[in-house]
């Protein structure tokens, strides 16, 4: 596969990419806005039962230890003297995706003595990465058996934070014939079948046919970078397969109402919607500016008229999940105030669809997207995580570029994406 490079996106100051000849994509940003360069390597997965918990334990076991520094103390003391440079490892979903996802943030050589600060660092970010402690044909039996019961504890602690836990309980209800039900950790029954060498052997074919994405954003030279990372990432891999997030518009006919009752002093409402638009598509910004005027802050009509005017919820807002179409409602209420507060909120919901907008709600919510998005500008890993969405969408934008999108939409742009959506799922968590 020959190299290939070109420039992302049609505006200055955007991400260089560049694909090596093992099929893995690198890009590059180069900016003085930041004294730190990050590094963020994304190895996207099919999100999938058969293999959620095997990918999720996959960051936690290669950050205990590599051949060069076997253990996280050893790692760590490294990172230390090389000026504090911090790196570490996580999984996130993205739609239908579960991505495994290795950072590094280094202090750029133009503020320390030392000026091979980035090709020490990528070196050990490499080792992490890629040259795991192996034991027996697989890896290290210990990191795995104390990393599976973290990721056990992680797992069942979502059960005692209601707040996130309804969220995703609404999500698996209403998706529940679809990947998107599964939880980024996976699940804790299948922690059982998993060892040292099976978890061993599906990295290998992980590391050998998952598409990679590695960012690059910080005050460097592109070329010299390039060489940089070629030199350290030329490890021979397999043909690369696709994977994607599926999108599927949807009409709900008659939505679910699912009721759980558990030891609790609040009750929790989440509403699941099918916006029928997701990231990449023209009025997916209308879409952004009606979640905005709907539940995107104090100035919504959600916090206004549930949570100030009637005094019915601790909590009321609404966000997105761009890369699935699906948007939720989520709200923290007195368990006999149930019924009343869904009268509310179906009448914002209703009160938009018919143009009932008012200028301080529209002007506000596009000043505050705004703002959000500038204050995103200034963070590296926001950065990154924004541009991380466009390469699973297929579209690669500035955050100038969606404020200026943005700013274009109109009323009546918000009234017509309004007509798309429409009501899946009410999880209610009540009182025993």
């Amino acid at each position: 596969m020959p190299d290939k490079i070109k420039e992302v996106g049609a505006v200055k100051n955007t991400f260089r990419q560049k694909t090596l000849k093992n099929g893995m994509n690198i890009y590059i940003h180069s900016t003085s806005k930041f004294k730190t360069t990050t590094f963020c390597l994304f190895i996207h997965q099919e999100l999938a039962r058969e293999t959620a918990t095997k990918t999720a334990l996959l960051p936690f076991v290669l950050k205990r230890g590599n051949k060069n520094f076997p253990t996280s103390r050893s790692l760590n003391l490294f990172l230390e003297n090389l000026y504090g440079t911090n790196m570490g490892g996580d999984i996130l979903k993205r739609g239908e995706t579960q991505i495994l996802q290795f950072f590094m943030e280094a202090i750029n050589a133009k503020y320390a003595d030392e000026k091979d600060i980035l090709s020490r660092g990528l070196a050990a970010f490499r080792d992490m990465i890629l040259n795991p402690v192996i034991e027996e044909d697989g890896f290290k039996k210990d990191y795995v058996a104390q990393e599976k019961d973290v990721l056990k504890r992680n797992i069942e602690s979502l059960y005692n934070d209601k707040f996130n836990y309804v969220i995703e309980r609404c999500f698996q209800e209403m998706c529940k014939d679809e990947a998107f039900s599964i939880y980024r950790y996976g699940n804790v029954e299948d922690l059982n079948f998993i060892d040292n060498r099976n978890l061993y052997d599906y990295y290998r074919e992980c590391i050998s046919h998952c598409p990679i994405d590695l960012l690059v954003l910080g005050d460097v030279n592109e070329q010299e970078i390039e060489q940089i990372i070629e030199d350290t990432f030329s490890f021979e891999r397999k043909e690369v397969k696709q994977v994607e997030t599926k999108f599927t518009p949807k009409t709900i006919a008659e939505p679910k109402y699912i009721e759980e009752k558990q030891d609790v002093n609040q009750g929790k409402l989440a509403m699941g919607f099918r916006t029928n638009t997701r990231y990449g598509e023209k009025d997916y910004y209308a879409l952004m500016v009606y979640n905005g005027i709907l539940g995107g802050g104090t100035h919504s009509k959600l916090f206004q008229n549930v949570r100030e005017k009637e005094s019915l919820a601790y909590y009321a807002f609404s966000r997105l999940e761009k890369n699935k179409g699906l948007m939720l409602i989520s709200s923290g209420i007195e368990f006999n105030n149930k019924d009343r507060v869904l009268d509310i909120i179906n009448q914002q919901l209703d009160d938009i669809c018919k143009g009932k907008i008012s200028d301080y709600e529209f002007d506000s919510t596009i000043k505050s997207l705004t703002n959000s998005f500038k204050e995103a500008a200034d963070n590296p890993s926001m950065i990154i995580s924004l541009y991380l969405d466009g390469i699973i969408n297929g579209l690669q934008e500035t955050t100038e570029e969606i404020i200026e999108k943005l700013h274009k939409v109109t009323k009546e742009d918000v009234i017509n994406v309004a007509q798309k959506i429409s009501l899946d799922t009410v999880f209610f968590l009540n009182k025993k």
